[in-house]
């Protein structure tokens, strides 16, 4: 496996799901990293110095030496490619797979669960409602999928279970119980047992407002 030239830095939000997953994957391959809070309160991400990095004005942000990597599931290819090629199938029905499951974290995992938290959590003005119907609709499927599965891909875990993780686990900070999906539960707590699995912070309702989160 490749090993970095220096530690990779990660601008991240402590309570962000999508800076979390890259937090996750970096401590899974093992690298080393430094991580940068960025302040989302008091608009850091929006100030010139981060969007000459993100010039979406978002967290996560990778810096690999010269090299800048934004958007979450963007970072997870490359880090994949880069430095843990085991996490990135290459066979057309895996590469598929890991496909399907990046844009369900970018579409029903985004407005579902990952909704749901930033409305409770941060009290954004957002229909926690229809976020937790999208969330219970997706992981009435999802639980279905995962019956006899221990990851996305069958027994290997990849880049599509690091993709869908932290949101789904975090899920219940939103008001969306898991309990009803007993295979989904499973599926986390295979995630969690994985060598170098870090946790992200668990949220109390109305933290603070954080947009980006």
């Amino acid at each position: 496996m490749n090993e970095p030239s220096q530690p990779i830095r990660l601008y991240r939000y402590a309570l962000s799901g999508h800076a979390h997953r890259v937090q996750l994957f970096l401590s899974l391959l093992n690298l080393p990293y430094q991580m940068i809070d960025i302040d989302l309160r008091q608009g850091e991400q929006k100030q010139e110095a981060f969007l000459a990095k993100n010039p979406f004005g978002q967290v996560p942000v990778i810096e690999d030496g010269d090299t800048t990597v934004f958007d979450s599931n963007a970072i997870l290819v490359y880090l994949a490619t880069n430095y843990g090629k085991a996490w990135l199938p290459s066979d057309a029905l895996g590469a598929a797979t890991v496909q399907r499951w990046f844009t369900m974290a970018a579409g029903p995992i985004a407005f579902g669960a990952a909704a749901a938290r930033v409305a409770a959590v941060f009290g954004a003005p957002i229909d926690g409602e229809r976020a937790k119907s999208i969330a219970h609709n997706l992981f009435k499927v999802l639980n279905n999928e995962m019956a006899g599965k221990d990851f996305a891909l069958g027994t290997q875990p990849s880049v599509a279970d690091i993709a869908a993780y932290t949101y789904i686990a975090h899920a219940p900070e939103g008001g969306i119980s898991l309990d009803a999906y007993p295979h989904i539960r499973k599926w986390i707590t295979r995630v969690e047992a994985l060598p170098g699995f870090v946790s992200m912070k668990k949220s109390a309702p109305k933290e603070h407002m954080a947009k980006n989160s």
